[in-house]
């Protein structure tokens, strides 16, 4: 099986995106409307979903905030007349994506294939051609920070270091995809790098890692939590000179207790389904956006434009890199404020803040009878800033009682359903809501979806 990967086109995008680096704003904005031009070509020549969708008054010299926002529910439903190559169906990568035994099968010879989780309500079929490979693999390789520039000098091809990859592993996820790409195009690297599903219990996880010892571990800010939480009780014996954390909100409560159980260097990524490699943490600690290849609008609901420094409700991506699966203005649902100030580390790139895919809001009773809503990213930050805990599950049952579910158990499980307790009343009392009821479980695991993302907080 020959996986997706042409040498001299990774090489050709690999020393743009050097130079690009080094082209400051007005280099990056040039190429950004370029490509932006080529793939509105693009997909009004071979798409018949945006023939559609754009009209005959659309061009590639159309100005971006001009045209209309699309739906992963409108391109899914004519999934056929969306992708630009006739031989795609959806029917049948919908049959491969069924098989966990064709993870990274190579369709057609030419194109990988992924699904998404479903979190924004509907799951999704990617298909990544050639081109949009070699981009996510060159700005993996040149972006990504490197807090240890010296580590590798006598060892450039990292054979000695052993990755383990914690999430789900028996999806046709973007993740677990590009790892087995990643194993086929490099052989070499197969022994030194393993993948744990997050889906086991945590013994039998931990026996794992501890057998293999990893340098690097890659998973999401959840699973990195609970492992370090595993580290700081004396069960968990891995040391990793780096953790790699991405697809869901990284808090600041939740980074500094990663560090504190497993420490190492904590290197946070963005990136979706969508588009594999969006933006890396510099040495500063900020998100920088690769809009060389990818455009980010953020909005408000109503899709209108939020200025730099502001909070939105969505953000529309286009990217600049698959020419097969055109997304042009497409919704996802995720929080993101663009910053308007440059960064210390000299990058022209943009910064951005990610608040990612939030669990959902809780709308609940005030006292004088009208209805408060809870964000989600306030009650995760009440529990694990206010009471320490970090692994959980928070449901809601009426619109004055929740349900709090902790996997400890015993005095220690006690002893946190306590805090959290006395954290959410105080933090309802603080929103001007009548006296909550809050019933702790112990001993039960953190949900988690198909892609092994954690579901912390769901409303009734």
């Amino acid at each position: 099986m020959t996986p997706v990967f042409d040498l001299l086109r990774l090489s050709l995008i690999s020393m743009d995106v050097v130079a690009a680096q080094r082209s400051g704003r007005v280099g990056i904005a040039q190429r950004q409307r370029n490509r932006l031009a080529q793939m509105l070509d693009n997909a009004l020549r071979g798409s018949r979903f945006y023939q559609e969708h754009l009209g005959t008054r659309a061009s590639a010299s159309t100005p971006l905030q001009d045209l209309p926002v699309v739906t992963r529910g409108q391109l899914m439903e004519r999934f056929d007349d969306w992708v630009t190559d006739p031989r795609l169906h959806l029917d049948e990568l919908r049959e491969l994506t069924a098989d966990p035994e064709r993870i990274a099968e190579p369709w057609l010879g030419r194109y990988m294939v992924w699904e998404s989780s479903g979190t924004a309500g509907m799951p999704g079929i990617f298909v990544q051609d050639g081109h949009a490979m070699a981009v996510y693999d060159a700005l993996e390789a040149l972006r990504r920070c490197q807090p240890r520039p010296l580590a590798h000098w006598m060892d450039p091809l990292h054979l000695s270091e052993r990755h383990a990859f914690v999430g789900a592993t028996g999806g046709h996820f973007a993740s677990m995809v590009s790892l087995q790409r990643l194993r086929s195009i490099n052989p070499w690297i197969a022994a030194t790098t393993r993948s744990f599903s997050i889906q086991v219990p945590t013994a039998q996880l931990v026996d794992g890692l501890n057998a293999f010892a990893p340098t690097v571990l890659i998973t999401y800010p959840t699973a990195a939590a609970l492992l370090a939480q595993e580290a700081l009780e004396g069960r968990l014996h891995i040391a990793p000179r780096e953790i790699w954390t991405g697809g869901e909100t990284l808090s600041p409560a939740v980074r500094a207790h990663i560090l504190q159980g497993l420490g190492g260097v904590l290197r946070n990524s963005y990136g979706a389904s969508e588009f594999l490699a969006m933006g890396w943490e510099c040495v500063h600690g900020h998100m920088h956006l690769n809009a060389d290849w990818v455009i980010l609008e953020p909005v408000d609901e109503k899709h209108r434009p939020v200025p730099p420094g502001e909070p939105a409700c969505s953000v529309l991506l286009t990217s600049l890199a698959n020419q097969v699966q055109p997304l042009i203005r497409y919704e996802l649902a995720d929080q993101v404020v663009l910053r308007g100030e440059s960064c210390a580390c000299g990058s022209p790139l943009p910064v951005i803040e990610v608040r990612g895919r939030q669990d959902d809001p809780l709308r609940m009773v005030r006292s004088d009878g009208s209805t408060a809503t809870l964000l989600p990213l306030a009650l995760s930050t009440v529990l694990e800033e206010g009471a320490g805990v970090f692994d959980f599950h928070l449901r809601q049952i009426d619109a004055s009682t929740l349900l709090l579910r902790l996997p400890l158990r015993g005095e220690e499980g006690r002893a946190a359903a306590a805090r959290c307790r006395a954290a959410l009343k105080g933090y309802a009392a603080s929103q001007g809501l009548a006296p909550i009821q809050v019933r702790t479980e112990l001993g039960h695991s953190v949900p988690r979806g198909r892609s092994g993302k954690a579901c912390r907080i769901v409303a009734c």
